[in-house]
C-alpha cells in the first residue's frame, strides 16, 4: 500500500512537470535558454544588415555635416547657414537609427551621452565660447555638445538667420563661436568614426560569435539596450519628460531639437520606425527582413491572451504611430497647447514597454540588466 502511494506521488509529479513544460512553451513562451533557435543568425542580421549599414549612413551624414560646418565657418552667411542647418537635420535624423546600438565601442565611449543630451546648458556653452577653454571628453561637458548644442548654435542665438549669422561675423566673440561649433562637429565626427571602425575591424565578429544565452551574451546585451533605449531615451525622453509624466508638471523646454522646434516630431517618428524595424529584423534602408526578435518569438510560438506576442507588439507599434500622427510638428508647442495628446501618446508607448520588457524577455529567457528608477 505504501509502495503504491509512493509510485502514485511520483507519477503525479512527472505529470505536473510535463504540464508545466507544455504551458511554458506554448502559452508563456519561457524556454530556459535551451531552445534551438539560431541566435547567431539573428546576431548576424543585426550586425550586417542593420547596425553597420545604419552607422555607415550616419558616418557619411556626419562627414557632410563637417563639410557644411567648414563652409559656414569660412564664409558665414545666410546661405551657408541654411545649408549647415539642413546637414544638421539630416545627421540628426540618421542618429535616430543608431542611438539604440550602445554596445561595443559605442558603450565604451558613452556615445549616446556625448551625442544627444538635451536640453543643453546654454550658460555653459556661452562660457565655453567666451573662454575658448573646455574639454569635450569630460563627462561634465555632455550637456554642452552634440546635436543639442548645435541646435542652440544654429537655431537659438536669434529669431532670424541674419541675426544668427551676426554671432559668427560681427559679434565680439565671433571667432569663439566659430571655433566652438567646429570643435563640436569634429568631435562628433571622431566619435562616429571610432564606432564604425570598431564594428568593421573586429567587433562585428566578436558580436556575432558571442551567441550564447548568458547575461553577457550579445543577444542578452543588445536586447537590453534596445528595450532601455525604447523605455528611457525614446518613450520617456521624447514624450514623457516634456509631458510632465515624471515631474507632474509639463516641461515644454525639454523636447528634442527645442530651438529648431518644427523637427521634434519628425525625429520622434524616425526613431519609432527604427525601433519597430529592429524588432522585425528589417534591413536598414530596405524592405528585406531577416532573423529577428519577431521571428524568435514566432519560433517559440509565444502566445499571450490567445494572440501571437509578436503580432501584439507590432500592433502596439502601429497604435502608437496612429496616436502620434495627430501631434504638432513642434512637440514643445504640443505640450503648451494640448498636453493631453502627449500624455495619451505616452500611454500607447508604455503598453509596449510591458510587452517587450516583461512578456518578450520572459519568452526568450533574457533578464533585465538595468535599474528602472523612473517609477513606471
Amino acid at each position: 500500500m505504501v509502495r503504491k502511494s509512493v509510485f502514485s506521488v511520483i507519477a503525479l509529479v512527472f505529470f505536473m512537470l510535463g504540464c508545466s513544460s507544455d504551458n511554458n512553451t506554448n502559452d508563456e513562451g519561457a524556454n530556459g535558454g535551451k531552445d534551438s533557435f539560431d541566435r547567431k543568425a539573428l546576431l548576424t542580421n543585426i550586425a550586417d544588415n542593420i547596425a553597420i549599414p545604419a552607422y555607415q549612413k550616419f558616418s557619411e551624414d556626419i562627414t557632410a555635416l563637417k563639410a557644411s560646418t567648414s563652409n559656414f565657418v569660412t564664409t558665414a552667411n545666410a546661405s551657408n547657414l541654411v545649408a549647415l542647418r539642413q546637414s544638421w537635420i539630416t545627421a540628426y535624423t540618421s542618429w535616430q537609427s543608431v542611438g539604440m546600438f550602445q554596445i561595443g565601442k559605442a558603450e565604451e565611449l558613452s556615445l549616446r551621452n556625448f551625442m544627444n543630451v538635451y536640453p543643453v546648458t546654454v550658460s555653459d556653452i556661452e562660457s565655453n565660447v567666451t573662454s575658448g577653454s573646455y574639454d569635450l571628453t569630460s563627462v561634465t561637458k555632455q550637456d554642452e555638445q552634440g546635436f543639442g548644442a548645435l541646435d542652440y548654435l544654429l537655431n537659438g542665438l536669434s529669431d532670424t538667420d541674419a541675426g544668427i549669422v551676426e554671432f559668427y561675423t560681427t559679434n565680439p566673440n565671433a571667432s569663439g563661436y566659430k571655433k566652438y561649433i567646429s570643435d563640436l562637429v569634429n568631435r562628433m565626427d571622431d566619435l562616429t568614426k571610432q564606432v564604425l571602425a570598431d564594428w568593421k575591424n573586429g567587433y562585428r565578429d566578436t558580436f556575432v560569435n558571442n551567441n550564447g544565452s548568458s547575461a553577457t551574451s550579445s543577444l542578452d546585451k543588445i536586447v537590453n539596450d534596445f528595450i532601455f533605449h525604447y523605455e528611457k531615451h525614446f518613450r520617456a525622453a521624447k514624450i514623457g519628460i516634456p509631458a510632465g509624466v515624471f515631474s507632474g508638471t509639463p516641461l515644454d523646454t525639454k523636447v528634442e531639437a527645442f530651438y529648431k522646434k518644427d523637427v521634434s516630431k519628425a525625429l520622434f517618428n524616425t526613431s519609432l520606425t527604427a525601433l519597430q524595424d529592429f524588432f522585425n529584423g528589417k534591413h536598414f534602408a530596405s524592405t528585406t527582413t531577416g532573423e529577428s526578435l519577431k521571428t524568435y518569438l514566432d519560433f517559440l510560438n509565444t502566445i499571450k491572451n490567445g494572440e501571437n506576442l509578436s503580432l501584439l507588439i507590432n500592433n502596439q507599434f502601429e497604435a502608437s504611430k496612429k496616436k502620434a500622427a495627430s501631434l504638432d510638428n513642434d512637440l514643445s508647442n504640443q505640450v503648451r497647447s494640448n498636453n493631453t495628446l502627449m500624455l495619451e501618446t505616452y500611454e500607447e508607448l508604455q503598453k509596449n514597454v510591458v510587452l517587450l520588457k516583461v512578456d518578450m524577455l520572459q519568452a526568450i529567457s533574457v533578464s533585465v540588466d538595468y535599474v528602472d528608477a523612473d517609477g513606471d
